[in-house]
């Protein structure tokens, strides 16, 4: 007794499914992530290392006359949180093919951003932190690697959401022109991942130098 399928043939002049197409721009874009994710996990780990070999010898980390405010700092880290929930709403508002609100979202994250760097820039210039030691105020030879490390973590965060910014207008506009919408939305979601990264890392950077100092 042979078995029947109760299922009709398929056509012979049915095409076969075009192949899944690999998710290239989100696997690049995670790998972009990982890369700077290490590079801030180094030099932290070397801000943080030569902040204990200081302490330890009984001296301040911070140059004489250096003060870290903590409401800058703070309104940064509120800033960058709200931004995610404003990032969450642009994914789903692609996703039910609102475009308005997707526009509208994605616009509001870019502001978020720029309101990040200008919170940044302004409360570098209240902590003015010296490049050069001040063996009168008390500095130690030491001190000539604390404000490098200090500006290379800021400054490359900074860059790092500048890059966050621009990626997300890039694919803004690629929305805009039709390419992605609820059935693709590779372009948004690689966005997406950059920013949520750039914001965690900020989290580890508003930890380690602006609150435990």
């Amino acid at each position: 007794m042979t078995d029947v399928s109760t299922f009709d043939p398929i056509p012979l002049d049915v095409r076969p499914a075009e192949p899944a197409r690999p998710r290239l721009l989100v696997t690049a874009t995670a790998l972009a992530s990982v890369a700077t994710i290490m590079m801030f996990a180094g030099l932290l780990g070397a801000y943080i290392s030569q902040r204990a070999d200081v302490i330890a010898t009984g001296e301040t980390w911070l140059p004489g006359g250096v003060v870290i405010p903590l409401t800058q700092p703070n309104m940064m880290m509120i800033t960058m949180v709200f931004s995610v929930a404003i990032m969450t709403w642009a994914l789903s508002s692609i996703r039910n093919d609102d475009r308005p609100n997707t526009y509208i979202a994605l616009g509001l994250c870019v502001i978020f951003g720029v309101a990040y760097i200008s919170q940044t820039a302004f409360l570098l210039n209240l902590m003015e932190m010296p490049l050069s030691v001040d063996f009168a105020a008390g500095d130690t030879i030491d001190a000539w690697q604390r404000a490098p490390l200090f500006y290379s973590i800021i400054g490359g965060h900074v860059i790092m959401v500048i890059a966050a910014m621009i990626y997300l207008v890039v694919m803004g506009f690629r929305t805009l022109g039709g390419q992605y919408n609820a059935k693709d939305v590779e372009g948004l979601y690689a966005a997406a991942l950059f920013w949520y990264v750039t914001v965690g890392v900020y989290l580890v950077i508003w930890y380690t130098i602006y609150i435990t100092k």
